[in-house]
């Protein structure tokens, strides 16, 4: 008589968290498997492949109670004229403040105008 998947599928999925342990543990000395060992090797590719994003760019979301304070914060980080601060806070939000920053300077600047109150998102 033959098995196919979906059977043994179906089998499984009636048994109880403690049978399909005692399964898998029945499965891996029947073929001289492990599956912890295989999980970890798994689980060491994946790190390896993830890189830490080394750009970000910085956006308002909102400017918060105290307009004028990030209008001078957002014009002193930056160098902008108040005229050109002020169009800038009051253009449609998300605005994106800067891009292609390094995660230090970008902090940064979300630190400096998250103190004037407004919400500062990295991306």
């Amino acid at each position: 008589m033959s098995i196919n998947k979906q059977q043994i599928l179906d089998a499984v999925s009636e048994m109880s968290v403690l049978e399909i342990s005692e399964l898998v543990s029945m499965m891996e000395k029947k073929f001289g498997v492990s599956s912890i060992n295989n999980n970890n090797i798994n689980v060491n590719k994946v790190d390896e492949s993830v890189e830490e994003k080394s750009e970000f760019d910085v956006l308002l979301l909102e400017i918060g109670k105290n307009k004028i304070s990030v209008i001078k914060s957002v014009r002193s980080a930056l160098s902008l004229g108040l005229k050109e601060s002020k169009d800038l806070i009051e253009s449609e939000l998300p605005i994106t403040l800067k891009t292609g920053l390094n995660k230090k300077d970008a902090e940064s600047l979300k630190k400096e105008i998250e103190t004037s109150g407004a919400r500062i998102e990295l991306k």
